[in-house]
């Protein structure tokens, strides 16, 4: 049944201004995807439709999470007194370990959704760990709950715990396993290829991971230039390539289908120059920037080189799951590089709700816009315990960036459907 939903109505088309609508109407179609826009309904297709009325609540795109680890949920907010390598080796991968486990899966991963959905996110690229029946259980709860994930089985088989460690052909059935059950045509649930960083994979690993992306055109993520011991690590291992993203351009990991990289703290140069011509995507993580002390990304470099940027909570070197602070933090990220180069701009808050919505939404199809043809996915936010009186509508939005949290967030849509609390994913899945 087509809809039309009234509301103050707020999303960007582009990255330097918001489009605002006050009492304004959207109109969804029985697929899911915006039919129109406008301040009136007459405007509007509206025969048949039902007209559901938000009142002096904002409508906006849903969140989308570029870059967040699963399997890292448990260890949120701890572990943030070493650098990257020392704090996977410490940390990260005995947690990841657990997930051999379907009973510590299934207990970590049904929380794992449930604060996604909490804090408005209805769209993300996903990483779980190398065990295949649990990334399988992680995809059904996300299937179940009606919100749309690019799921990583994670794919390690070298400079890792043995435990972690995956043989090639091993990690490849796996993939095939998950293929079949999820990569169907307009699934909002779907395989990703996941290398997890170059230093932990073989070339046979990269090389097979590489020809299954093609194979069934898959999209791939991984991680790039985060940390400068990361880097010097890949020179030795890549000793041909003349940059990091370069390694992963050699095995086909770079563009050729779809690709989001997180972190690129470092990236500059000829790896901007590549990310741009293949048309990678980066997934701006600026909480695990500050907290695991790699160095803080130069995204102002990014959009003016014209590049792709989401934005991702990265937990669990990033300590929340609300994009919408990570919103807050990659405009004081940027201050903080402005103030040491004030010929570079520092983020505005329409560039960084474009990165959170229509940009890193482009990497799930037409997602994070209101405009006709997008996919609906949307939150409605009552604001009025934020004492909105007499604010612009622009303002209340920035308040809410700002000072808001999930209380606020009534309703929360996927591709036209709303996505109630997920209490059932606390029973089985089956």
């Amino acid at each position: 049944m087509n809809k039309i939903y009234k509301a103050h109505i707020l999303f960007t088309k582009d990255k330097n201004s918001f489009e605002v609508l006050e009492n304004g109407y959207v109109a969804v179609g029985a697929d899911g995807r915006v039919t129109g826009v406008a301040t009136d309904l007459s405007s509007l297709d509206s025969e048949g439709a039902e007209v559901v009325d938000f009142g002096d609540c904002l409508l906006i795109p849903a969140m989308n999470d570029m870059h967040v680890h699963a399997a890292q949920y448990r260890n949120q907010g701890i572990a943030m007194d070493m650098q990257l390598l020392p704090w996977l080796q410490t940390y990260t991968f005995p947690e990841e370990m657990k997930y051999a486990s379907l009973d510590y899966a299934g207990r970590m991963y049904r929380r794992f959704v449930y604060d996604q959905w909490r804090f408005g996110t209805m769209r993300a690229c996903v990483f779980a760990s190398i065990h295949t029946e649990g990334t399988r259980l992680l995809m059904r709860l996300f299937r179940q709950a009606g919100m749309g994930a690019l799921v990583g089985k994670v794919a390690m088989n070298r400079n890792c715990p043995e435990k972690l460690s995956e043989p090639v052909e091993e990690t490849i059935r796996g993939y095939e396993s998950l293929i079949e059950e999820f990569n169907t045509p307009d699934a909002l649930v779907r395989p990703i290829i996941t290398p997890r960083f170059i230093p932990s994979c073989t070339p046979e690993m990269l090389t097979a991971l590489s020809q299954l992306a093609a194979k069934y055109q898959l999209p791939v993520q991984s991680h790039l230039s985060e940390n400068t011991d990361e880097i010097a690590l890949v020179q030795t291992l890549e000793k041909d390539s003349t940059c990091y993203g370069d390694a992963y351009n050699r095995y086909g990991l770079f563009g050729q289908t779809p690709t989001v990289m997180a972190h690129c703290t470092w990236t500059e140069g000829e790896e901007m120059e590549l990310m741009k011509q293949n048309g990678v995507m980066v997934a701006h993580c600026p909480t695990s920037n500050l907290n695991v002390a790699s160095g803080m990304a130069p995204i102002r470099k990014f959009l003016d080189k014209g590049l792709m940027v989401g934005l991702g909570s990265d937990i669990s070197a990033g300590h929340n799951f609300s994009i919408f602070q990570m919103m807050v933090y990659a405009i004081q990220v940027s201050k903080v590089l402005y103030q040491q180069n004030p010929h570079q701009p520092f983020i505005t808050l329409s560039e960084a709700f474009w990165m959170a919505t229509k940009s890193a939404g482009s990497f799930f199809g037409r997602v994070g816009s209101f405009e006709p043809g997008y996919e609906f996915d949307a939150l409605v936010i009552d604001d009025s315990s934020l004492n909105h009186d007499n604010y612009s509508l622009l303002h209340r939005l920035e308040r809410y960036v700002y000072l808001g949290d999930d209380r606020q967030i009534i309703h929360r849509f996927c591709r036209g459907k709303e996505i109630m609390s997920p209490e059932t994913l606390f029973q089985s899945v089956k």
